[in-house]
């Protein structure tokens, strides 16, 4: 019996550089290998979305904008791809619909064709109007479960999530593993019970951190997963996706029909050895991003949140709570009704993990997004959340039950009113929506050579 095709999704370009440089690779990187990697045979690059917009615009003086028509000037042929947040966008806060709507549409127009999306609480009512804004503009929408493990979070659990996001519009479905604790037979048992059950294209993601993820890949594949992400050798491994180049020669060797040129991607690799070669140079690729760690499948924590908290402890002179702090995650996250760990619930669970360490005493200091958490701002727990903790993080409020953006205006004409002195373009104003100080700051900077940015230190964000 002949052995059908695989596909993959090439990460380099967004999560495999997230996940080990904190998103620090700058366009110049990218460009001289862009034609190289279209015609490497894959299913979609990710090149956008997720932490890109954040650190163009904080990091690397770059429009995130300018630099998705700058790849699909050099793309032509392979599907470019983004991770969106749903409600979140690429923020890490619900936006109004129509903002989420512009941005949705602004993205395909400008050279986006998959769009995959997700919530970080599986709250399908968080992802409507970005689905419904990708198909009105013609795009692909993928939609994403985020997958954990809890009491709750059962393989029927995850199922009967398919089935809500097929019936809502997705046009192919995502296993999205954030934190690679997405074991070879759970994987096995989701893929076959979501195959049986919905009859859309299902990709896997997932991350090397706890050392499982080629065998994972293998078991869904032999499930009926459709497509696989993987990341070129140089930004591979550790946190990041299992290397493209080793995926391909093994399942080629098994029968599976890849559609990949091994002669480009040694090609691409070569390139990005380079690149790589440099950050390590120059201090900014943490060699702990490389290692294996079993107690990702403990912890539940995504590939960019390690690196990055490994950037915020360091940058606190605090590298010695690492261990404490990751032991803490999982009690936080109980305690939050098992919120999978994923952007923006990442960041915030992180952050309450690391209060509550740095300050000797558990829930001391609560930040307002936890409390907004509790209040339903972001959707609904996946598991109930005590009556005991409620009363703890938010007192005698009783949390909203409607879909969190039903409360919230529409946002853009008064945003289009504020960054007018700096604007040219719609796309100017969606970056100002999502990332108002340090859009206004980039824009600020391109429109005027004597703007003055105010020097101040900015950490670094937890993102998966």
């Amino acid at each position: 019996m002949p052995f059908r095709a695989i596909s993959f999704t090439e990460t380099v370009l967004r999560d495999g550089q997230q996940s080990q440089i904190a998103t620090r690779m700058p366009i110049e990187d990218m460009v001289p290998i862009l034609d190289t990697m279209d015609g490497c045979g894959y299913r979609a690059i990710e090149m956008w979305g997720g932490a890109t917009f954040d650190a163009c615009l904080r990091f690397l003086n770059e429009d995130p904008w300018e630099r998705l028509r700058t790849i699909r000037s050099h793309v032509k042929h392979t599907k470019l791809q983004m991770l969106l947040r749903g409600q979140n966008l690429l923020g890490y806060r619900n936006y109004a619909d129509d903002i989420v709507s512009a941005v949705v549409k602004k993205s395909v127009e400008n050279g986006i064709d998959v769009v995959r999306v997700f919530d970080a609480l599986n709250d399908v009512r968080n992802l409507k109007t970005s689905i419904r804004a990708c198909k009105q503009a013609g795009g692909e929408c993928q939609c994403a479960i985020c997958y954990t493990t809890s009491p709750v979070h059962t393989v029927q659990y995850f199922v009967d999530l398919a089935k809500k996001m097929a019936d809502a519009g997705a046009d192919s479905l995502c296993i999205k593993a954030m934190a690679g604790n997405l074991t070879p037979e759970a994987a096995y048992q989701l893929v076959s019970g979501i195959k049986s059950a919905v009859s859309l294209p299902l990709e896997v993601h997932t991350h090397a951190t706890a050392g499982i993820a080629e065998m994972t890949y293998l078991k869904a594949v032999e499930a009926g997963a459709d497509t696989i992400d993987t990341c070129i050798s140089s930004f591979s491994s550790g946190t990041s996706q299992p290397a493209t180049e080793s995926m391909h020669i093994a399942l080629t060797g098994l029968g599976y029909q890849t559609g990949l040129s091994l002669d480009a991607l040694s090609k691409v690799a070569a390139h990005f050895n380079k690149v790589r070669e440099r950050f390590r140079k120059e201090g900014r690729l943490n060699p702990k991003v490389k290692d294996t760690d079993p107690k990702a499948l403990i912890y539940q924590v995504p590939g960019g949140m390690l690196s990055n908290l490994l950037s915020q402890l360091a940058e606190q002179h605090n590298e010695d709570k690492y261990e404490e702090v990751l032991a803490e995650v999982p009690k936080v996250r109980a305690d939050l009704g098992y919120p999978p760990l994923v952007t923006p619930l990442s960041q915030m669970v992180g952050a309450q993990a690391l209060m509550n360490v740095l300050s000797g005493k558990r829930y001391e200091i609560i930040p307002k997004e936890i409390k907004d958490y509790v209040r339903g701002r972001y959707g609904a727990s996946p598991a109930p959340i005590s009556d005991a903790m409620r009363q703890k993080i938010i007192g005698d409020e009783k949390p909203i039950t409607c879909r969190p953006a039903d409360l919230i205006e529409p946002q853009m004409p008064a945003l289009a009113k504020e960054v007018s002195p700096y604007a040219r373009s719609e796309e100017d104003v969606l970056s100002y929506a999502m990332f108002p100080q340090q859009a206004k700051d980039y824009l600020g900077r391109r429109e005027d050579p004597f703007y003055d940015v105010p020097e101040q230190r900015v950490y670094v964000h937890l993102g998966a």
